[in-house]
C-alpha cells in the first residue's frame, strides 16, 4: 500500500539513492502540477518529500510547498531534514541526517572521516554508486572497512551516543524488511506531471511512466514490486537492504530479482552488524526486546535456496 510521494521538484534536483542526475538544465514542475500532486497526497494520505535542486525556488513555489507538511532532501550546503553531501570535505553544520553518495574505492578510503560524522550526525545513509560492480575480491576491503567503522559506532554507544548508520546499526534494530518501496509503498511525481517507480525509472527513460496527475496510477505487474512476490528477497533476513528495483532491472531484467553483487553487499553488511550488536552487548544490556542476529554460512541467499519454507 502507498504511503509516501516524492515529487521532484526539477530535472535538476539532487539524487539522495544509485541513480545519476544526467539532466543540466533546469526544468521546475509546474505549478499546477505541484498543487495537483500535493493533492493527490491528501486524497491518498501520503507522507510527502521533496527533492530539492541546487537553487532557491521562487517563492511562489515555496508558498505552495509549505501549504502541506512534508520533508525535505535537498543538496549539500542547504538547509532541510535530509542533507546530501556532495563530497567527503562537505561541511556539516546544517546536517542532523544525511546522506553520502560514494564510489566503493572512494568509500574504502574514508572510514575515519565517515567516523567522525557519526559523533555529530543523528543519521548517516551511504548509498555506493557502483555497487553492481562489485566483485569478489571487493569483499576484504568492505569487511574492513565495516569492522573499523563499527568500533567507532561501539565507542560512542558505549559512551551514550545513539547515531544510526544504515550499513550497521539498521539491521540490529530491525524485526522485518524495511527497503525503499519504490512501486509499492512509494511513488515518484516526476517534474513533467507523471509518476515514476522512482526518480531513477524518470531519468533512464521519461517514457517509462506509470501514469499521470489526470489519469492516475497505472502500475502494470504492480505486485512484482511487494516483497511477497520477491522470492529471494522474502527468503532473506537482510532487512537493511535497500533492495532497489532499479537496480534489480538494470542487473536481472527483473525488478522483483536482486542481483548477485547487491546481495553480497547486504549480507557484508549483515555480518558486521551481527558482530557490533554482540561487542555491544558484552558491555551491558543493550536493545533486550531484540533477538541475536544469527549466524550464517552464505552471502547470497540464493546459495542457500534448499533451507526456503
Amino acid at each position: 500500500m502507498l504511503r509516501y510521494l516524492i515529487i521532484m521538484l526539477d530535472d535538476t534536483s539532487t539524487s539522495f539513492c544509485h541513480y545519476d542526475v544526467p539532466k543540466t538544465e533546469r526544468r521546475l514542475i509546474s505549478l499546477d502540477d505541484l498543487r495537483d500532486g500535493i493533492h493527490f497526497a491528501m486524497v491518498e494520505n501520503l507522507t510527502i518529500q521533496f527533492v530539492y535542486p541546487d537553487y532557491d525556488l521562487p517563492s511562489a513555489y515555496k508558498e505552495v510547498i509549505n501549504t502541506i507538511d512534508h520533508s525535505d532532501i535537498v543538496p549539500s550546503g542547504r538547509q532541510g531534514d535530509v542533507i546530501v553531501l556532495d563530497g567527503w570535505e562537505a561541511a556539516l553544520q546544517l546536517a542532523s541526517v544525511a546522506v553520502i553518495r560514494t564510489t566503493l574505492d572512494d568509500l574504502l578510503q574514508h572510514a575515519e572521516t565517515v567516523s567522525q560524522w557519526l559523533e555529530t550526525l543523528t543519521r548517516l545513509n551511504i548509498v555506493i554508486t557502483d555497487v553492481d560492480q562489485f566483485t569478489e575480491a571487493d569483499q576484504e576491503g568492505y569487511k574492513e572497512f565495516l569492522s573499523q567503522v563499527g568500533s567507532a559506532v561501539e565507542r560512542l554507544y558505549i559512551n551514550g551516543r545513539s547515531p544510526q548508520l544504515n550499513t550497521l546499526t539498521d539491521r540490529m534494530m530491525l524485526t522485518e524488511m524495511n527497503n525503499c518501496g519504490a512501486g509499492d509503498t512509494c511513488i515518484t511525481l516526476a517534474p513533467n506531471g507523471k509518476f515514476y517507480v522512482c526518480p531513477a525509472f524518470y531519468y533512464e527513460n521519461e517514457a517509462d511512466n506509470v501514469g499521470d496527475l489526470q489519469a492516475g496510477l497505472n502500475i502494470r505487474n504492480k505486485q512484482l514490486y511487494r516483497l511477497d512476490h520477491a522470492p529471494i528477497c522474502r527468503n532473506c533476513d537482510a532487512w537493511q537492504c535497500r533492495r532497489c528495483v532499479w537496480l534489480n532491472r538494470k542487473t536481472t531484467l527483473e525488478v522483483n530479482t536482486p542481483g548477485h553483487q547487491q546481495c553480497v553487499v547486504a549480507h557484508l553488511e549483515r555480518n558486521a552488524s551481527r558482530e557490533l550488536l554482540q561487542r555491544i552487548r558484552q558491555q551491558g544490556t543493550f536493545l533486550p526486546d531484540k533477538p541475536d542476529i544469527p549466524e550464517i554460512d552464505y552471502l547470497d541467499p540464493f546459495e542457500n535456496k534448499n533451507e526456503w519454507q
